[in-house]
């Protein structure tokens, strides 16, 4: 049931206040209807040899838009090689209880930012015990918002090396076929994350707004806390990767993947789209749901990240501090192989030679070398009108 909110010209469904769109989401929504018609210039293209012309419309570059992920999601993962470490690797995923949702809604900058530091710092303190391992691991975290049916679910994927080092800089191997206890690693991020929340909380430094406004209430923030307290926190340790190139097809699958793809979208029309989602519920089965077109949208925009928010986060070996001086020790004390780049950095058009078996400087009529050029402003100013 929809109910309009009190205190905001925004609605709350299924117990999660909807602002009205924010500008973030606004430019989003433009980018997209944009997103290659010309009207974020053009580049034109000419033989040198015959005087063939092509014009390609560019694109919106949006990370929330399904036509601009693809290229610099592989460039993204094959720059990655080169820190993959050829050993075991554990997915772990790290879930807040949904009574939480409508306070982490209206706070996103702050929350998705205290998610991220509980997870880490909850992998790294469990890992570096010695009655675990006794190390320091290296991951990466990602950050996702939805559920299959666009639904508010936020929660984080970690991808963690199996071993790392200690203080002394030797190298430290699980063998025992779990990474970390799950029950310890559950507790842990629910008092990490609590804590961060009431620290937040007394500072000042969260807003209330639309079903969460009843939590300026300090009896009511209180009951929050105890329901929160009480419950059994999702962390799901998931199966293990065996080897690079299994962890690398993962990162390939779920780093700039967006809430619903374009082949995800079945039909729609003037009223209605239809979209394909799985059903954990019964097994993992994909279904076909149906929604209003404003449905559709309102879904969709609540997973458009806050502007110049990171959701991919790297941690202890793999940060940028680190890994370009431990990875490569690591790999001489495994005794791995390093990989390498298929890519030359940010060499778009030799990636699209090798992916899509396409050479964009070759002319299709007659073979000759193709010269880019940016848009006359005359035509630009034509596809902008």
């Amino acid at each position: 049931m929809i109910q309009p909110c009190r205190r905001s010209s925004g609605i709350s469904i299924q117990n999660i206040w909807i602002p009205p769109p924010t500008e973030r989401q606004a430019k989003t929504v433009h980018h997209i209807l944009n997103c290659k018609t010309g009207a974020y210039v053009m580049n034109v293209s000419k033989c040198g040899k015959c005087g063939h012309i092509q014009y390609h419309n560019n694109s919106c570059r949006d990370r929330a838009c399904p036509m601009c992920q693809a290229l610099s999601n592989e460039m993204w993962v094959d720059a990655q090689n080169e820190n993959v470490l050829d050993i075991d690797y554990y997915h772990l995923v790290f879930t807040c209880p949904s009574e939480l949702n409508p306070l982490i809604y209206c706070n996103q900058k702050e929350l998705y930012s205290l998610f991220f530091h509980t997870v880490a710092e909850t992998i790294l303190e469990l890992s570096e015990d010695p009655v675990h391992m006794g190390a320091t691991p290296g991951f990466i975290s990602i950050m996702h918002t939805w559920g299959s049916n666009l639904s508010y679910h936020p929660h984080i994927h970690v991808v963690s090396t199996s071993g790392g080092l200690d203080s002394r800089r030797n190298w430290h191997q699980k063998k025992d076929g779990f990474f970390l206890p799950g029950k310890s690693l559950a507790g842990l991020f629910k008092g990490k994350f609590l804590s961060g929340l009431k620290s937040l909380h007394d500072a000042g430094e969260l807003c209330y707004e639309g079903t969460a406004a009843k939590y300026r209430n300090q009896y009511e923030y209180q009951e929050l806390l105890n329901i929160c307290y009480g419950k059994h926190w999702v962390t799901d340790i998931r199966e293990s990767f065996s080897g690079a190139e299994t962890v690398m097809h993962y990162l390939g699958r779920y780093t700039h993947r967006i809430a619903v793809s374009n082949s995800r979208i079945l039909r729609m029309d003037e009223e209605t789209v239809t979209i394909r989602v799985k059903d954990y519920k019964n097994g993992g089965v994909w279904k076909e749901l149906t929604l209003e077109g404003v449905e559709f949208v309102r879904r969709f925009l609540m997973h458009v990240p806050p502007k110049n928010f990171v959701r991919i986060r790297h941690y202890g070996l793999l940060s940028n501090h680190n890994k370009g001086k431990l990875i490569p020790l690591c790999r001489n004390l495994i005794g791995c192989r390093k990989f390498l780049r298929r890519f030359r950095k940010n060499d778009k058009v030799q990636a699209m030679k090798i992916l899509y078996k396409k050479d964009v400087t070759v002319c299709p009529h007659c073979g000759g070398t193709l010269i880019y050029a940016a848009c006359p402003g005359w035509m630009y100013r034509k596809n902008s009108a």
